[in-house]
Order: C-alpha cells, then sequence, then structure tokens
C-alpha cells in the first residue's frame, strides 16, 4: 500500500485519501505492485521509490463495479472476493470496537475498506464483515461488522452504494 502511498499521487492525494478506482487504475497501467517486504508501509507519504518499482508481485487486469444500492448484488460478489467499498466513517464509527455497528451515520462517503464475509449473530442479526486499513488497534482486530439488509438501499452507512472489486 505504500506504494499506491507514495507513487498514486497524480489522481490520489497519498495518507490524506484517495479512489479505490483510480489505485485500481494505477495498479493497472503500472503492471501490478511490489509485495510488502519489496516496499514496506511507512504510514507516511514519501517520493515515489522507481527503483521498487521494477518488481511486480501482484497484478490486476481490469475492475468491476457491483450495481449500486444492491445489498444482494453486493452479497453476490462477495462470495465470490473481497469488495472495495465506500462508507460515510463519521464520529461512531470511528470509534468503534465490538459488536454489529448500526450507527448512527450516514451516505456522505469519505473511507474506504474491504468487505471479506458476512455471517449472522446469535440474535439473527445479519452483518457484513469489513477490513479496515487503520491497524489492528481499531475496531474488532482491525475488522467491522457492519449491519446488512436494511430498509435503506444504500445499505449502512452507504456501504452499498459503490462497490467495486479487480479481476486479476
Amino acid at each position: 500500500i505504500q506504494e499506491l502511498v507514495d507513487c498514486s499521487t497524480i489522481v490520489n492525494y497519498g495518507c490524506n485519501g484517495g479512489f479505490v478506482d483510480r489505485a485500481y487504475d494505477f495498479v493497472i497501467q503500472n503492471g501490478g505492485l511490489n509485495t510488502e517486504n519489496g516496499y514496506p508501509y511507512k504510514a507516511v507519504q514519501g517520493f515515489c521509490d522507481y527503483g521498487n518499482l521494477l518488481f511486480r508481485a501482484a497484478s490486476i487486469s481490469n475492475f468491476h463495479y457491483v450495481s449500486p444500492n444492491s445489498e444482494r448484488e453486493l452479497k453476490k460478489a462477495v462470495a465470490r472476493q473481497p469488495v472495495s467499498i465506500y462508507v460515510e466513517a463519521g464520529p461512531y464509527w470511528q470509534f468503534y470496537s465490538k459488536g454489529v455497528f448500526k450507527g448512527p451515520c450516514g451516505t456522505a462517503l469519505n473511507h474506504a475498506i474491504a468487505i471479506v464475509g458476512y455471517g449472522e449473530d446469535d440474535t439473527g442479526t445479519k452483518y457484513w464483515i469489513g477490513k479496515n486499513s487503520w491497524s489492528s488497534w481499531w475496531g474488532d482486530d482491525g475488522y467491522i461488522f457492519l449491519e446488512r439488509n436494511i430498509e435503506a438501499k444504500e445499505g449502512r452507512c452507504g456501504l452499498a452504494m459503490e462497490p467495486m472489486y479487480p479481476v486479476v
């Protein structure tokens, strides 16, 4: 991820954020990404190390958007692979620690995570399993469990509004 932070600055903003589809475009245009060992994460934006761009450990050929505002279509996609989503990560989100997150939150999308699975708790509440990028100290060891199948078509915190996934 440090490679994206340092080198994908024309269309993204380093440590100040960016867009998943633009990151996917960068990976496609540059023939892939280096390994974590080859381009280690530093948690600060630096200058692009072009020497480290010569080795490519993983690449993608394309990416696809999931039908927006459909948790049903999102579930189909997540059954095949992790899916990148945007959410509104407000104050309640930022202080999440455990359990199924039911908000409050809106749909002013300002943060990206990966949905890596789904499930149902002992009370019958359905949830999405989200992997955040804020380290394992945040949430439930770096994960959040977001309420699934809510009435709003956008999903909890807007998670169903702009889902997408890479094609290897």
